[in-house]
């Protein structure tokens, strides 16, 4: 049997039975989310979700609850091979060249991209508007008045017929931005007004407007299940939605409602971090939702551009030339008439497909635009400088291969614990003493001031969300690249296939870039798992540290990222396990650690202790958490919105993105908060939505980020929430001290033991196993 730490046993597991369906925030935003509800009518609840996207658990939902659909319902049977005549072109042709017009668009997209091209015209979505606007301000076409107009109708697609009735085109509303905008009060009112008169709660308005635009009360007229758009809405709310909306004309088999659920299905799914899921999966999860023909469902889908079909596996324009027929897609394929049957099954054979995955276009677009990007970076690298001082006088030898790898090559990765963040400070040093402009980028404020401490320069590190603004760090060059000769990215688990896209597309050809980061820890909270694709990948050079995390809690967190549990010595009780047998108890003992027994016993202050939980649901989540701590710290009647000055707050500007912060004041502005040193200020209209209280999080949220103390909080109905990479992150984030407040009993050790990260579905180490291999004497 595993034992614990110092060996000391746990209470028994008090199985509350409350708020288990809040596990885990991969959204990035503080807490909340929807709550399942029986009815299939919309309920006022789902009004309270915030703008910035689906939260907490979207596996409550049985039709998204696995990529695999093992959850979903009945998975619709193949109808491939009934009898009957054969038709003229077989499926698997249709399909090909279905594929040979998806890849041509993308060829097309790549081709673009090949020569010397403007800075900025990679851009898409608001990017490029935002500096097509600029440049139009700049030479004087138009006014910058011009761009505070009402902006123009999104783009429209045609309805699906009902029945027999014709039916106007219907504006589709563009891609959410990763800010919400609110929306006028006109729109809101309009909205309201379609709400009210299908019975659905006026609450919903602002959200609704701010997602599907101006013309939203529109486009849920004609198109009822756009509401599946709105953050916090389910199929079966939009369905009593439609129901009330279109009486009998509502069908399960409509296709603005089967388009509607593949693009929420997808959505869902891109929460849960993947960029694609498979075709099969995704028919069983429509299947579940009532849809009769699932594969009608897809296809019709893909044609409307709700998502891109991809055959991984199979470049269907390679099968025709090798095969000589379409037929060649699958083994032993009897459409081939023509002699080549045998030559079809024979490719076939050597080149099996693999899975068909259904993606939405932004994340499949952004995994060829980052693939591209690092086959660039890992191609363009000027190799003639000499780095070989710099690697003897690294400060370990680590350090010194980390140095010497970077001087040869463009892209490298760099992997290790919190010690190891010491390898790239010194190779910023070393850069930085060649006369190279180089900086190093974390995921948060915290991360970004102890890697300024161990590189002895407070102008060697940013973050990366002040770098990619124009906050922080060196700007643009005249191309409208960052003026950089190399960049270190700390923390790099936490980049997702977007953020790393952009990224990647604003540096210039002969930059050196270094993912550096902890392959143990959990991944980014928006959709993609960058690090470990180029890692799977091989496509570059890898360095794996062999410095080692010092003291007790580095030796317990080390254990635990190989599955095993260990006792640790802790004579300076380091580590420290605090048994409890319910909820309640959990809740009194943490407050009792923050605010009595940490302080007093190693001098460090409740200022600078965090609890970290499973979820923000349940007797001893974020919610109650921050409710006992509040009053036991900060008392106060909450007159700001809930928040007093003093309080301890999580501030989230964007979805994957966490500020600790302090309530200074409030006013009619709004609520203003000290972040790590920077003011901000939360709109009135956001604050519900952007801020919480942030005396305990979730494990997603304490990522790249450490505290002197940390108190980590497993009540009895956490078990189900835990994971090896949710232990390592959550014990990793205290320096000097680790308190595990502990009443889970075995489900903490064979969690370690058993339960790894959860795969996630993108095909961004394909794309990058399909680059060219860098040539090493270049």
């Amino acid at each position: 049997m595993t034992a614990l730490p110092r060996g000391e046993t746990p209470g028994h597991s008090g199985h509350s039975a409350e708020g288990t369906e809040d596990t885990e925030d991969r959204s990035g935003l503080p807490e909340g989310g929807p709550e399942e509800k029986e009815s299939p009518g919309l309920s006022a609840d789902a009004a309270d979700e915030s703008p910035d996207g689906p939260d907490d658990d979207p596996d409550d939902d049985p039709s998204a609850s696995s990529p695999d659909g093992s959850a979903t319902g009945e998975t619709p049977g193949a109808t491939d091979g009934e009898a009957g005549d054969a038709p003229a072109v077989s499926e698997a042709q249709a399909e090909l060249a279905a594929q040979r017009e998806l890849r041509k668009r993308i060829e097309q997209r790549k081709a673009e991209k090949a020569g010397p091209i403007e800075a900025g015209t990679r851009l898409s979505g608001t990017a490029a508007e935002l500096l097509a606007a600029v440049r139009a301000v700049e030479s004087g076409e138009k006014t910058a008045s011009a761009f505070y107009e009402a902006p123009a109708a999104p783009a429209a697609r045609p309805a699906a017929p009902v029945a027999d009735r014709p039916r106007a085109p219907l504006p589709r509303p563009a891609s959410a931005a990763p800010v919400p905008q609110e929306a006028p009060e006109e729109a809101v009112e309009a909205v309201r007004t379609v709400l009210a008169g299908a019975g659905a709660p006026a609450a919903l308005a602002p959200a609704a407007a701010r997602t599907l635009g101006e013309q939203a009360a529109e486009v849920l007229r004609q198109d009822p299940w756009q509401l599946l758009a709105v953050p916090g809405v389910r199929p079966e709310q939009a369905d009593g939605f439609a129901r009330a909306l279109l009486g009998a004309e509502c069908g399960p088999d409509d296709e603005r409602r089967t388009a509607a659920l593949v693009g929420w299905l997808l959505e869902q799914a891109a929460v849960r971090g993947h960029t694609a899921l498979d075709v099969v999966a995704v028919r069983a999860a429509l299947a579940g939702h009532g849809v009769t023909d699932p594969e009608a469902a897809v296809d019709d889908a893909v044609a409307e551009g709700v998502a891109l079909l991809f055959e991984e596996g199979v470049d269907p324009a390679g099968a025709e030339e090798s095969a000589g027929s379409p037929g060649g897609e699958e083994s032993g394929s009897a459409d081939a008439s023509d002699g080549t049957a045998d030559a079809a099954g024979d490719s076939a054979e050597a080149a099996a497909p693999g899975p068909a995955l259904l993606g939405l276009d932004r994340y499949a677009l952004a995994e060829e635009s980052l693939a591209d990007g690092l086959g660039r970076l890992a191609n363009a690298c000027e190799k003639g400088a000499d780095w070989t001082e710099a690697a003897s006088a690294a400060p370990s030898a680590s350090a010194a291969e980390l140095i010497r790898a970077v001087a040869g090559a463009g892209l490298v990765v760099h992997s290790g614990g919190e010690a190891a963040r010491a390898e790239p400070a010194a190779l910023l040093v070393a850069a930085r003493g060649l006369g190279l402009r180089a900086l190093g980028t974390t995921h948060s404020a915290d991360g970004r001031r102890r890697l300024a401490a161990v590189a002895g320069d407070p102008g060697a590190a940013v973050t990366l969300a002040g770098l990619l603004s124009g906050a922080e760090g060196p700007g643009r060059d005249e191309e409208g690249a960052l003026a950089l000769d190399l960049l270190v990215v700390l923390d790099a688990p936490q980049l997702d296939v977007e953020t790393a896209a952009e990224l990647v597309e604003a540096l210039a050809d002969g930059t050196r870039l270094v993912l550096s980061g902890d392959p143990g820890v959990l991944g980014s909270a928006g959709a993609g798992r960058v690090f470990a694709d180029v890692l799977a990948a091989r496509a570059c050079p890898q360095v794996i540290s062999r410095t080692p995390d010092p003291g007790p809690i580095g030796e317990l967190v080390s254990g635990v990222g190989v599955g095993e549990l260990n006792q640790v010595e802790a004579p300076g009780r380091e580590v420290m396990i605090v048994p409890v047998r319910d909820a309640g108890e959990a809740v009194h003992r943490t407050v009792q650690l923050v605010a009595d027994s940490v302080p007093r016993a190693f001098g460090i202050e409740a200022t600078d202790t965090r609890v970290i939980t499973v979820g923000h649901g349940g007797s001893a989540g974020t919610r109650a958490l921050n409710a006992a701590l509040k009053e036991r710290l900060n008392p106060g009647p909450g007159r700001f919105g809930g928040f007093d000055p003093g309080d301890r707050v999580v501030h989230v500007p964007a979805p994957g993105r966490t500020e600790p912060g302090v309530v200074v004041s409030a006013g009619a502005e709004g609520l203003r908060l000290d972040c790590e040193g920077t003011e901000v200020v939360v709109p009135q209209g956001r604050v519900a939505s952007a801020v919480r209280h942030g005396w305990a999080l979730s494990a997603h949220q304490a990522a790249g980020m450490r505290w002197p103390a940390a108190v980590v909080v497993l009540p009895g109905d956490a078990a189900r929430g835990l994971s090896r990479p949710w232990v390592y992150t959550a014990f990793g984030r205290g320096e000097r001290h680790l308190s595990v407040v502990h009443g889970v009993d075995r489900a903490l050790p064979r969690a370690v033991a058993e339960i790894p990260a959860q795969e996630r579905t993108t095909r961004l180490r394909a794309l990058l196993e399909a680059l060219p291999t860098p040539d090493a004497s270049s």
